[in-house]
């Protein structure tokens, strides 16, 4: 685990440090993920590697493309 250190500005920003922009692969218009975690805060860059990590971490039935669409008939019936 690497730690390094950064200060919160009076706006709530907070600059992440280049060595961990470089490893993480975090540029300009990367997309974060804020996680709250009993009392810690989980920063996760939303790059193309970690969304291709996700790959087949949702093979429980129903499919998520099968509960959104079933989702989706519900609330238009209820219109």
């Amino acid at each position: 685990m690497i730690t390094e250190k950064a200060v919160v500005t009076s706006k709530g920003q907070v600059v992440i440090p280049a060595r961990l922009r470089k490893r993480l692969g975090i540029r300009e218009g990367t997309p974060v993920s804020f996680v709250e975690d009993q009392g810690r805060l989980i920063l996760q860059p939303m790059t193309k590697e970690f969304i291709q990590s996700l790959r087949g971490k949702l093979k429980a039935k129903p499919s998520a493309l099968q509960f959104m669409l079933k989702e989706r008939r519900r609330r238009e019936r209820s219109l």
